[in-house]
């Protein structure tokens, strides 16, 4: 049976420690959430939905119809969590395995390709890249565990939830790329970041380096 892939990219929160937008910050020559949007379609994704809350306006005009269902989280305020819920529900039924995403993670086409071509070959339930120890992203879901991430909530840590329930299922894979844990959360964070990756618009064709599981 041929996989169904899809992608939630969570881009409803406040920018709160940025000061700006993040959806909308210049990375490879477009904004934030076009590139990802774009990333994950180059991977080879069927399905991406694009979960909006602060300044919902602004940041739906920039990303592609043709390439993104874009659905509205009214409670965004409420945490990532509402978004990651918001997201799930909005997925096709057809749907066999789940990439999530924040859009303050740029991730290359070719590096959320390698995640999920591991996620298929191994069968997994989930799949999590590690870099030195500790976790990065994207994730990927088996759409199994649909009920289960519709049912996350704040107070019991969100995604955290899932993983604990299947902590012996989980398919860790080692790389060693630091991309794998980049995350834009401050503006000297992303100051540095642009100057090493989002200026180069040539990074999204580049090999990562990925290492074996």
């Amino acid at each position: 049976m041929r996989r169904y892939i899809s992608a939630i990219v969570t881009a409803a929160g406040e920018s709160t420690r940025m000061g700006r937008p993040k959806p909308l910050l210049p990375w490879q020559g477009v904004p934030l959430i076009r590139y990802q949007v774009d990333s994950l379609v180059a991977a080879g994704v069927d399905e991406v939905v694009g979960v909006l809350g602060h300044h919902y306006e602004s940041i739906r005009q920039v990303v592609p119809d043709t390439s993104s269902k874009i659905v509205y989280n009214q409670d965004y305020r409420h945490g990532k969590t509402t978004s990651v819920i918001k997201g799930v529900g909005s997925l096709s039924s057809i749907s066999t395995d789940l990439v999530l995403l924040a859009v303050d993670q740029p991730r290359p086409a070719k590096l959320i390709a390698s995640v999920i071509d591991n996620h298929i070959r191994n069968n997994a339930l989930i799949t999590s890249p590690r870099y030195q120890g500790r976790g990065g992203h994207p994730l990927i879901f088996s759409a199994s565990l649909r009920n289960e991430l519709e049912s996350i909530t704040s107070e019991g840590q969100g995604i955290r939830e899932v993983f604990d329930a299947h902590r012996g299922e989980v398919n860790e894979l080692l790389v060693d790329d630091p991309l794998f844990r980049l995350d834009l959360n401050t503006p000297s964070v992303y100051t540095v970041a642009y100057s090493r990756y989002g200026a180069d618009a040539n990074l999204v064709n580049e090999s990562t380096n990925c290492g074996g599981y």
